[in-house]
């Protein structure tokens, strides 16, 4: 039996999405797996080649989603990176920056003498397993898209993105749970119009449906912003305290 590497790779992206917690993996694997997402439409034949570009009939659906796909990481990106820089330090005497360079040793070593922790990654792994489970079911039970792969592959964004929403220690990891389940409803609704009985794909509604992606990931930027100028972190818990 054939591997699906598209398949494969969104549920491997979608996961780690899931499991991880460091931006640089976690932005790395959507932009990922929007790049799966937009070759697996090309594949289920849900779109067709209307754009030539360099001799070869490209899909200008496929166009939109690799765009948007690359925004959302870039704007994700760039707010992860901005606020997990030190800014102000100028301000700091010499005084300052002995207790700063002090403190940040200090930190250092804490982190060094740490033990890899297994048990931030228990939750998700287990809530992961459940997902794959009720993903690999539910198309059996209860189908929607034209396809067994399809119906897989929409169950799975939208249970990932969930989990990844419920277990999110910060603002950043929430959007990617957002955008995960935003993806899902694109790809079921790509799939559920492009049946013969349907009305077929526009770019029109394509097009709304990326703006929406690049809103929420503004969004999520804009939020991130509000929390980091009020903490100084990113991080939910200090919410509580």
């Amino acid at each position: 039996m054939s591997i699906n590497w598209l398949l494969l790779g969104i549920g491997i992206t979608a996961a780690i999405i899931l499991l991880f917690r460091d931006w640089r993996i976690t932005v790395t694997a959507l932009l990922l797996n929007y790049v799966a997402q937009a070759f697996f439409l090309v594949e289920q034949q849900f779109i067709s080649g209307d754009l030539p570009i360099f001799g070869f009939a490209v899909s200008t659906l496929l166009v939109i989603k690799l765009i948007t796909g690359i925004s959302v990481a870039l704007i994700l990106g760039i707010t992860a990176l901005t606020f997990s820089r030190e800014y102000g330090l100028e301000n700091l005497d010499e005084f300052g920056m002995a207790e700063l360079r002090r403190a940040a040793r200090a930190a250092q070593r804490q982190r060094a003498n740490q033990p890899f922790q297994f048990g931030e990654y228990v939750l998700p792994f287990w809530a992961g397993v459940l997902a794959l489970l009720a993903s690999l079911i539910l198309p059996r039970v209860y189908a929607i898209a034209p396809t067994v792969a399809s119906d897989f592959v929409w169950y799975w964004l939208v249970l990932t993105g969930i989990l990844t929403i419920a277990t999110a220690v910060d603002v950043l990891k929430i959007g990617l749970g957002l955008l995960l389940c935003v993806s899902a409803v694109d790809l079921l609704y790509m799939a559920v119009v492009s049946t013969p009985d349907a009305s077929g794909l526009n770019v029109i509604p394509l097009a709304l449906l990326s703006l929406f992606h690049l809103l929420l990931a503004l969004a999520v930027a804009y939020l991130s912003g509000l929390l980091y100028g009020r903490l100084k972190t990113l991080d939910l818990s200090e919410l509580y305290r």
